[in-house]
Protein backbone atom coordinates (compact mmCIF):
# COMPACT_ATOMS: atom_id res chain seq x y z
CA UNK A 1 0.00 0.00 0.00
CA UNK A 2 1.11 3.04 -0.78
CA UNK A 3 -0.16 6.76 0.51
CA UNK A 4 -0.14 9.98 -1.08
CA UNK A 5 -1.00 13.38 0.17
CA UNK A 6 -2.93 15.02 -1.73
CA UNK A 7 -3.68 19.02 -0.85
CA UNK A 8 -6.08 21.95 -2.39
CA UNK A 9 -8.43 25.01 -1.28
CA UNK A 10 -11.79 24.24 -1.93
CA UNK A 11 -12.33 27.38 -4.70
CA UNK A 12 -15.19 29.38 -4.84
CA UNK A 13 -17.32 28.11 -7.71
CA UNK A 14 -18.03 25.12 -5.39
CA UNK A 15 -20.10 26.77 -2.93
CA UNK A 16 -22.97 25.23 -2.33
CA UNK A 17 -22.21 21.73 -3.51
CA UNK A 18 -21.69 18.49 -1.55
CA UNK A 19 -18.11 17.50 -0.41
CA UNK A 20 -18.06 14.82 -2.83
CA UNK A 21 -19.07 17.23 -5.61
CA UNK A 22 -16.09 19.29 -4.90
CA UNK A 23 -13.92 17.02 -4.67
CA UNK A 24 -13.93 15.39 -8.48
CA UNK A 25 -13.82 19.06 -9.06
CA UNK A 26 -10.77 19.22 -7.69
CA UNK A 27 -9.21 16.61 -7.71
CA UNK A 28 -10.18 15.41 -11.44
CA UNK A 29 -7.33 13.32 -11.92
CA UNK A 30 -9.40 10.58 -9.37
CA UNK A 31 -12.60 8.62 -10.35
CA UNK A 32 -15.27 9.71 -8.55
CA UNK A 33 -15.52 6.17 -6.96
CA UNK A 34 -11.72 6.31 -6.14
CA UNK A 35 -12.86 9.70 -4.26
CA UNK A 36 -15.92 8.30 -2.64
CA UNK A 37 -13.86 5.41 -1.49
CA UNK A 38 -11.10 7.49 0.78
CA UNK A 39 -14.22 9.92 1.97
CA UNK A 40 -15.68 6.58 3.58
CA UNK A 41 -12.64 5.07 4.78
CA UNK A 42 -11.68 8.90 7.04
CA UNK A 43 -9.36 9.47 4.64
CA UNK A 44 -10.44 12.92 3.65
CA UNK A 45 -10.11 15.91 6.23
CA UNK A 46 -11.54 19.68 5.54
CA UNK A 47 -10.06 22.14 7.94
CA UNK A 48 -8.68 19.29 9.90
CA UNK A 49 -11.77 17.46 10.57
CA UNK A 50 -13.37 14.45 9.00
CA UNK A 51 -16.47 15.87 7.09
CA UNK A 52 -18.97 13.33 5.41
CA UNK A 53 -19.75 13.33 1.62
CA UNK A 54 -23.09 14.64 1.70
CA UNK A 55 -21.89 17.78 3.58
CA UNK A 56 -21.97 21.29 1.90
CA UNK A 57 -18.96 23.35 1.01
CA UNK A 58 -18.47 26.89 0.49
CA UNK A 59 -15.26 27.67 -0.83
CA UNK A 60 -11.65 28.40 1.03
CA UNK A 61 -12.20 25.10 3.13
CA UNK A 62 -8.60 23.35 3.06
CA UNK A 63 -9.26 19.58 2.15
CA UNK A 64 -6.28 17.29 2.86
CA UNK A 65 -6.56 13.59 1.41
CA UNK A 66 -4.42 10.82 2.65
CA UNK A 67 -4.66 8.82 -0.58
CA UNK A 68 -4.33 4.85 -0.51
CA UNK A 69 -2.63 3.31 -3.30
CA UNK A 70 -2.70 -0.53 -3.61
CA UNK A 71 0.40 -2.04 -5.23
CA UNK A 72 -0.80 -5.36 -6.62
CA UNK A 73 1.48 -7.09 -4.33
CA UNK A 74 0.46 -10.68 -5.40
CA UNK A 75 1.10 -9.97 -9.18
CA UNK A 76 5.11 -10.84 -9.38
CA UNK A 77 6.67 -8.85 -12.78
CA UNK A 78 8.48 -11.43 -14.60
CA UNK A 79 10.90 -11.40 -17.74
CA UNK A 80 8.87 -12.20 -20.52
CA UNK A 81 8.87 -10.71 -23.52
CA UNK A 82 6.79 -7.31 -24.86
CA UNK A 83 5.99 -5.98 -27.58
CA UNK A 84 5.78 -2.39 -27.12
CA UNK A 85 4.44 -0.69 -30.82
CA UNK A 86 4.83 2.81 -28.79
CA UNK A 87 5.52 4.53 -25.43
CA UNK A 88 5.49 7.34 -23.77
CA UNK A 89 5.22 8.32 -19.83
CA UNK A 90 1.44 7.98 -19.66
CA UNK A 91 0.50 5.12 -21.95
CA UNK A 92 1.95 2.02 -23.29
CA UNK A 93 0.67 0.61 -26.77
CA UNK A 94 1.06 -3.43 -27.06
CA UNK A 95 1.08 -5.73 -30.06
CA UNK A 96 -0.20 -8.83 -27.84
CA UNK A 97 0.84 -12.46 -29.27
CA UNK A 98 -1.77 -15.09 -29.30
CA UNK A 99 -1.33 -17.46 -26.41
CA UNK A 100 -1.33 -15.03 -23.91
CA UNK A 101 -3.73 -14.10 -21.41
CA UNK A 102 -3.87 -10.26 -19.87
CA UNK A 103 -4.74 -10.83 -16.24
CA UNK A 104 -3.43 -13.11 -13.94
CA UNK A 105 -6.15 -15.01 -12.28
CA UNK A 106 -6.74 -18.63 -10.97
CA UNK A 107 -4.59 -21.25 -13.12
CA UNK A 108 -2.38 -18.35 -14.65
CA UNK A 109 -1.41 -16.50 -11.81
CA UNK A 110 2.60 -16.61 -14.49
CA UNK A 111 3.31 -15.95 -18.21
CA UNK A 112 0.70 -13.51 -18.25
CA UNK A 113 0.57 -9.80 -19.74
CA UNK A 114 0.54 -8.01 -16.46
CA UNK A 115 3.74 -10.29 -15.32
CA UNK A 116 5.43 -9.19 -18.54
CA UNK A 117 4.36 -5.00 -18.07
CA UNK A 118 5.14 -5.29 -13.86
CA UNK A 119 9.08 -6.24 -15.10
CA UNK A 120 9.33 -3.96 -17.82
CA UNK A 121 7.95 -0.88 -15.98
CA UNK A 122 7.64 -1.64 -12.08
CA UNK A 123 5.85 1.41 -11.38
CA UNK A 124 2.53 -0.33 -12.83
CA UNK A 125 2.12 -1.84 -9.31
CA UNK A 126 0.69 1.55 -7.99
CA UNK A 127 -2.03 1.23 -10.68
CA UNK A 128 -5.34 -0.34 -10.45
CA UNK A 129 -5.20 -3.84 -12.56
CA UNK A 130 -1.32 -2.51 -13.40
CA UNK A 131 -2.83 0.33 -15.84
CA UNK A 132 -5.17 -2.00 -18.01
CA UNK A 133 -8.33 -0.70 -19.34
CA UNK A 134 -9.38 -3.29 -21.73
CA UNK A 135 -7.89 -6.75 -22.88
CA UNK A 136 -8.02 -8.95 -25.50
CA UNK A 137 -8.97 -12.61 -25.10
CA UNK A 138 -5.95 -14.90 -24.56
CA UNK A 139 -5.61 -16.24 -28.22
CA UNK A 140 -6.81 -12.74 -30.19
CA UNK A 141 -3.86 -10.81 -31.26
CA UNK A 142 -3.10 -7.22 -31.35
CA UNK A 143 -3.27 -3.61 -30.08
CA UNK A 144 -4.10 -2.98 -25.88
CA UNK A 145 -3.53 0.59 -24.65
CA UNK A 146 -1.82 0.57 -20.81
CA UNK A 147 -2.05 3.45 -19.07
CA UNK A 148 1.24 4.57 -16.64
CA UNK A 149 -0.81 6.93 -13.47
CA UNK A 150 -3.74 7.43 -12.71
CA UNK A 151 -4.56 10.92 -14.54
CA UNK A 152 -4.23 8.74 -17.78
CA UNK A 153 -6.13 5.39 -16.33
CA UNK A 154 -9.12 7.44 -15.63
CA UNK A 155 -9.19 9.62 -18.85
CA UNK A 156 -8.84 6.28 -20.96
CA UNK A 157 -12.09 4.43 -18.85
CA UNK A 158 -14.11 7.56 -19.62
CA UNK A 159 -13.26 7.53 -23.40
CA UNK A 160 -13.88 4.02 -23.54
CA UNK A 161 -17.26 4.81 -21.70
CA UNK A 162 -18.28 7.48 -23.78
CA UNK A 163 -17.30 4.62 -27.25
CA UNK A 164 -14.83 7.48 -28.09
CA UNK A 165 -11.90 4.87 -28.81
CA UNK A 166 -11.76 3.27 -32.23
CA UNK A 167 -10.95 -0.41 -32.29
CA UNK A 168 -11.12 -2.11 -34.94
CA UNK A 169 -10.57 -6.04 -36.06
CA UNK A 170 -10.14 -8.00 -38.57
CA UNK A 171 -11.46 -11.49 -38.40
CA UNK A 172 -11.70 -14.43 -40.94
CA UNK A 173 -15.27 -15.92 -40.89
CA UNK A 174 -16.59 -19.29 -41.90
CA UNK A 175 -18.98 -18.57 -44.95
CA UNK A 176 -19.36 -16.27 -47.48
CA UNK A 177 -20.98 -13.13 -46.74
CA UNK A 178 -23.16 -10.72 -48.64
CA UNK A 179 -22.40 -7.56 -47.33
CA UNK A 180 -21.58 -5.86 -44.26
CA UNK A 181 -23.97 -5.04 -41.56
CA UNK A 182 -24.46 -4.47 -37.67
CA UNK A 183 -25.41 -6.40 -35.11
CA UNK A 184 -27.08 -5.12 -32.36
CA UNK A 185 -27.99 -7.87 -29.60
CA UNK A 186 -27.43 -7.85 -25.46
CA UNK A 187 -24.26 -10.36 -24.61
CA UNK A 188 -24.45 -12.19 -21.30
CA UNK A 189 -23.93 -15.04 -19.72
CA UNK A 190 -24.85 -18.23 -21.15
CA UNK A 191 -27.63 -19.80 -19.02
CA UNK A 192 -26.21 -23.10 -18.54
CA UNK A 193 -22.33 -22.46 -19.02
CA UNK A 194 -21.33 -19.91 -17.16
CA UNK A 195 -17.72 -19.75 -19.06
CA UNK A 196 -19.93 -18.90 -21.98
CA UNK A 197 -21.31 -16.18 -23.41
CA UNK A 198 -24.18 -15.40 -25.75
CA UNK A 199 -26.70 -13.19 -26.99
CA UNK A 200 -29.25 -12.77 -24.06
CA UNK A 201 -31.98 -10.50 -23.26
CA UNK A 202 -30.58 -10.38 -20.50
CA UNK A 203 -27.82 -9.16 -21.19
CA UNK A 204 -25.73 -5.83 -21.00
CA UNK A 205 -26.38 -3.81 -24.57
CA UNK A 206 -23.97 -4.74 -27.25
CA UNK A 207 -23.21 -3.83 -30.69
CA UNK A 208 -20.72 -4.57 -33.62
CA UNK A 209 -20.31 -2.85 -37.23
CA UNK A 210 -18.78 -5.31 -39.81
CA UNK A 211 -18.35 -4.68 -43.47
CA UNK A 212 -16.60 -7.38 -45.56
CA UNK A 213 -13.02 -6.92 -47.41
CA UNK A 214 -12.46 -10.26 -48.94
CA UNK A 215 -14.82 -13.13 -50.06
CA UNK A 216 -13.27 -16.48 -50.82
CA UNK A 217 -14.96 -19.69 -51.81
CA UNK A 218 -16.57 -20.36 -48.42
CA UNK A 219 -15.02 -18.10 -46.05
CA UNK A 220 -14.46 -14.07 -45.94
CA UNK A 221 -12.19 -11.57 -44.18
CA UNK A 222 -13.90 -8.74 -42.14
CA UNK A 223 -13.52 -6.60 -40.40
CA UNK A 224 -15.13 -5.05 -37.29
CA UNK A 225 -15.74 -1.80 -35.12
CA UNK A 226 -17.14 -1.85 -31.63
CA UNK A 227 -19.33 0.67 -30.21
CA UNK A 228 -19.12 -1.86 -26.73
CA UNK A 229 -16.64 -4.03 -25.15
CA UNK A 230 -18.75 -7.27 -23.39
CA UNK A 231 -16.64 -10.50 -23.04
CA UNK A 232 -16.32 -12.33 -26.53
CA UNK A 233 -18.48 -9.92 -28.05
CA UNK A 234 -16.97 -10.43 -31.58
CA UNK A 235 -16.80 -14.18 -31.07
CA UNK A 236 -20.81 -14.10 -29.63
CA UNK A 237 -22.09 -11.53 -32.57
CA UNK A 238 -20.63 -13.69 -35.60
CA UNK A 239 -21.56 -17.06 -34.21
CA UNK A 240 -25.28 -15.38 -33.69
CA UNK A 241 -25.54 -14.67 -37.37
CA UNK A 242 -23.91 -18.10 -37.97
CA UNK A 243 -20.61 -16.66 -39.67
CA UNK A 244 -18.31 -18.00 -36.80
CA UNK A 245 -14.81 -17.09 -36.48
CA UNK A 246 -12.63 -19.68 -37.92
CA UNK A 247 -10.86 -21.76 -35.13
CA UNK A 248 -12.95 -20.78 -32.64
CA UNK A 249 -12.66 -23.63 -29.76
CA UNK A 250 -15.62 -21.86 -28.06
CA UNK A 251 -18.70 -20.38 -30.53
CA UNK A 252 -17.35 -22.19 -33.83
CA UNK A 253 -18.62 -25.09 -35.72
CA UNK A 254 -17.13 -28.47 -36.44
CA UNK A 255 -14.25 -27.86 -39.50
CA UNK A 256 -15.78 -29.03 -42.76
CA UNK A 257 -13.40 -28.11 -46.14
CA UNK A 258 -15.05 -26.67 -49.40
CA UNK A 259 -14.87 -29.28 -51.84
CA UNK A 260 -11.63 -29.69 -53.77
CA UNK A 261 -9.66 -27.00 -51.71
CA UNK A 262 -6.50 -27.14 -52.03
CA UNK A 263 -3.99 -28.77 -50.29
CA UNK A 264 -2.31 -25.33 -48.72
CA UNK A 265 -6.12 -24.38 -47.62
CA UNK A 266 -6.62 -27.91 -46.14
CA UNK A 267 -3.56 -27.86 -43.94
CA UNK A 268 -4.23 -24.07 -42.79
CA UNK A 269 -7.79 -24.97 -41.84
CA UNK A 270 -7.23 -28.23 -39.90
CA UNK A 271 -3.90 -26.41 -38.19
CA UNK A 272 -5.93 -23.20 -37.07
CA UNK A 273 -6.72 -23.67 -33.43
CA UNK A 274 -7.79 -20.59 -32.19
CA UNK A 275 -10.25 -17.57 -33.34
CA UNK A 276 -9.30 -15.95 -35.83
CA UNK A 277 -9.59 -12.66 -34.63
CA UNK A 278 -6.93 -9.59 -34.40
CA UNK A 279 -7.29 -6.20 -33.16
CA UNK A 280 -5.53 -4.43 -35.94
CA UNK A 281 -6.34 -0.28 -35.03
CA UNK A 282 -6.80 1.72 -32.35
CA UNK A 283 -7.81 5.02 -32.14
CA UNK A 284 -7.63 7.34 -28.63
CA UNK A 285 -7.25 10.78 -27.64
CA UNK A 286 -3.74 10.91 -25.52
CA UNK A 287 -4.61 11.41 -21.85
CA UNK A 288 -2.53 14.09 -21.53
CA UNK A 289 -1.94 16.36 -24.44
CA UNK A 290 -5.70 15.30 -26.05
CA UNK A 291 -4.25 14.77 -29.83
CA UNK A 292 -5.69 12.15 -31.43
CA UNK A 293 -3.46 9.04 -32.36
CA UNK A 294 -3.78 5.92 -34.02
CA UNK A 295 -1.46 2.77 -34.60
CA UNK A 296 -1.83 -0.14 -36.85
CA UNK A 297 -0.48 -3.46 -36.82
CA UNK A 298 -0.62 -6.14 -40.03
CA UNK A 299 -2.09 -9.45 -39.20
CA UNK A 300 0.11 -11.98 -37.57
CA UNK A 301 1.74 -14.57 -39.45
CA UNK A 302 -0.71 -17.63 -38.83
CA UNK A 303 -3.86 -15.23 -39.81
CA UNK A 304 -1.55 -14.01 -42.97
CA UNK A 305 -1.16 -16.98 -43.77
CA UNK A 306 -4.58 -18.49 -43.62
CA UNK A 307 -5.60 -15.62 -45.82
CA UNK A 308 -3.16 -16.39 -48.60
CA UNK A 309 -4.30 -19.85 -49.08
CA UNK A 310 -7.73 -18.78 -48.96
CA UNK A 311 -6.62 -16.48 -51.69
CA UNK A 312 -4.75 -18.86 -53.63
CA UNK A 313 -7.44 -21.57 -53.19
CA UNK A 314 -9.85 -18.67 -54.51
CA UNK A 315 -7.89 -18.77 -57.67
CA UNK A 316 -7.71 -21.72 -58.24
CA UNK A 317 -10.69 -22.80 -58.25
CA UNK A 318 -12.07 -21.11 -61.93
CA UNK A 319 -15.31 -22.64 -61.52
CA UNK A 320 -18.98 -20.96 -59.93
CA UNK A 321 -20.34 -24.72 -58.85
CA UNK A 322 -20.66 -24.49 -55.64
CA UNK A 323 -22.56 -22.70 -52.71
CA UNK A 324 -23.13 -22.22 -49.11
CA UNK A 325 -25.40 -22.81 -46.85
CA UNK A 326 -26.30 -22.41 -42.65
CA UNK A 327 -28.35 -24.42 -40.93
CA UNK A 328 -28.27 -25.06 -36.99
CA UNK A 329 -24.93 -22.77 -37.06
CA UNK A 330 -23.12 -25.33 -38.85
CA UNK A 331 -21.90 -24.12 -42.43
CA UNK A 332 -22.12 -26.58 -45.17
CA UNK A 333 -20.42 -26.01 -48.60
CA UNK A 334 -22.15 -28.29 -51.45
CA UNK A 335 -21.45 -28.57 -55.50
CA UNK A 336 -23.95 -28.41 -57.36
CA UNK A 337 -23.73 -31.80 -58.42
CA UNK A 338 -24.66 -33.19 -54.98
Amino acid sequence: MVTKELQAQIPESCAGMRLDQALATVFSDYSRSRLSQWLKSGHVQVNGETWRGRDKVWGGEQVSVQAKLEEQISWQGEDLPVDIHFEDEHILIINKPANLVVHPAAGNYTGTLVNALLHYDPSLARLPRAGIVHRLDKDTTGLMVVARSLPAQKSLVEQLQVHSVLREYSAIVTGVMTAGGTVDEPVGRHSVNRKRMGVSPTGKPAITHYRVVERYRAHSLIRCKLETGRTHQIRVHMAHIRFPLVGDPVYGTRLKLPKACSEALASQLRGFHRQALHAGRLRLAHPVSGKTLEWKVPLPDDMAALQTALQDDAREDDSDDYGYDHDDGVIYVWDDED
